[in-house]
C-alpha cells in the first residue's frame, strides 16, 4: 500500500467500514409524514417482510394518515380500541361488584331466615298458649 493510506487509520476513518445509514439517521431531522416516500419504504421492507409488505404498508399508511389528522397525533383506531377496552373493563368491574353485592344480600337473607327459623317454634308455642288462654 503506497502512501500509507491504511497505516494508522481506524475503522471509523475508513469509509469501507462506516455505517452510512446510521450517520444519515444522526445527521438528518425527520419532520412531516408527507416527506416520506412510501415506495422507497416498501422497497426497503420487502427484503424481510416478503409478500406481506404491501398489506403492511397499506395498514401503516392508513394509521399514519389517521394520526396526522388527529390533534393528539394518535390514530383514531387506537383511541377507539382503548376506549372499548376501558368500557369493557368498567363493565367487568360493575358485573363483579353486582355479583358481590348479590352474594352479600343472599348471605344476609340466609342469616335472617336462619334466625327466623330458630325463633319460629317458640313463637308458635306462645301463640298457641295465648290462643288457648282466650278460650
Amino acid at each position: 500500500m503506497s502512501g500509507g493510506f491504511f497505516l494508522g487509520t481506524s475503522a471509523e476513518q475508513d469509509t469501507r467500514f462506516s455505517n452510512k445509514q446510521a450517520k444519515l439517521l444522526k445527521s438528518q431531522k425527520f419532520a412531516l409524514i408527507q416527506e416520506v416516500n412510501g415506495k422507497e419504504v416498501q422497497i426497503s421492507l420487502t427484503g424481510f417482510m416478503e409478500k406481506s409488505t404491501g398489506k403492511f404498508m397499506k395498514e401503516l399508511w392508513s394509521l399514519l394518515l389517521s394520526a396526522q389528522k388527529n390533534v393528539s397525533g394518535v390514530p383514531q383506531q387506537f383511541l377507539d380500541a382503548k376506549e372499548d377496552e376501558t368500557r369493557k373493563k368498567k363493565g367487568d368491574a360493575d358485573r363483579i361488584t353486582n355479583e358481590i353485592q348479590r352474594m352479600k344480600d343472599k348471605a344476609s337473607g340466609d342469616i335472617d331466615q336462619e334466625r327466623l327459623r330458630k325463633m319460629l317454634p317458640s313463637g308458635i308455642i306462645w301463640v298457641h298458649v295465648l290462643y288457648s288462654e282466650l278460650l
